[in-house]
């Protein structure tokens, strides 16, 4: 089975906005209200992709409980705790002249709802599969991931690794499966700019070399590059179409990934086209894509 953890999931409230001008009043001419945080992202993704997942992670409140609605419609399965206090966070993005997100912190995460996680945790079976996606809230220490990792340590669970810095950099040593940085994250990462494509992968090796099996790297419109567990590097340009979403076009990536590489039987080059194809299908849609959209770019490769 395939988990996902997402420590603060969101509704998104997407609206679209002609000209919108600050300090006045705007009217939408769209707005619609999705599911969201990276790892939801991930397994409604993946279950449009054909693969049972569950989604594990916190909820809180009317806005939990439309989360959960929302998976269980998309086919997903889900074993949120739920918080006793506050509720899920609504997060705003805004398309208009560019795209604007604003983020709400979300509920505090206690002790007790820590160690009901960290049971579920604990069950997970040899072969599993966890997906580790996105920020951790304010109150829990830069080491969750860490410490989720080394509570699986010497089992045979394959565990990916989307995140930023140092919660990233924290898990290296634990030889994560795959670890999904942007181009950007990267460049935070080693505190400097790349500009060649040569310089991302010379980055991604010294990830590699820190204990990351694969190191995928995501960059937008120039496409994705891999160094996988063999050590060779793949790179993969996306396909042509017209940007709608760029909001879980990352997620979708890893979710295609994972998507590819397990149809492929570990083929790193049909895991790494399912992912590019997957991530650029969702960022030419509303949300996120089907397996029908996802196929159609693997057919103009």
């Amino acid at each position: 089975m395939i988990y996902t953890v997402t420590f603060n999931p969101s509704l998104d409230y997407v609206m679209r906005v002609k000209g919108f001008e600050a300090n006045g009043v705007n009217r939408t001419y769209e707005d619609f209200i999705v599911a969201g945080g990276k790892g939801v992202n991930v397994s409604i993704m993946l279950r449009h992709l054909g693969h049972e997942n569950t989604a594990l992670g916190f909820i809180a409140g009317f806005t939990g409980d439309e989360i959960v609605r929302q998976l269980r419609e998309e086919g997903c399965h889900e074993s949120f705790v739920h918080l006793e206090k506050g509720y899920s966070r609504i997060n705003v993005k805004l398309k208009s002249n560019g795209e604007t997100e604003i983020n709400a912190q979300g509920p505090v995460i206690t002790d007790t709802a820590m160690s009901q996680l960290y049971k579920q945790l604990d069950a997970l079976k040899n072969s599993d599969t966890l997906v580790l996606s996105g920020s951790i809230p304010k109150g829990l220490p830069e080491t969750t991931y860490r410490d989720i990792m080394e509570r699986l340590k010497g089992r045979d669970i394959r565990i990916i690794v989307d995140a930023t810095q140092d919660l990233l950099m924290n898990v290296l040593d634990l030889k994560p499966f795959l670890i999904k940085p942007n181009h950007h994250e990267l460049e935070s990462v080693f505190n400097t700019k790349f500009t060649t494509e040569s310089d991302i992968i010379d980055a991604a090796r010294q990830l590699q070399a820190k204990g990351a099996q694969n190191v995928l790297v995501s960059r937008a419109g120039d496409g994705a590059v891999l160094v996988d567990a063999n050590g060779d590097v793949r790179t993969s340009a996306v396909p042509k179409g017209k940007l709608v979403n760029s909001v879980g076009s990352g997620d979708s990536m890893v979710a295609g990934f994972l998507a590819g590489y397990i149809e492929s039987d570990g083929q790193y080059d049909k895991a790494l086209a399912m992912g590019v194809a997957a991530g650029s299908a969702s960022a030419f849609e509303e949300w996120l894509a089907n397996r029908e959209q996802v196929e159609a770019l693997l057919e103009k490769e």
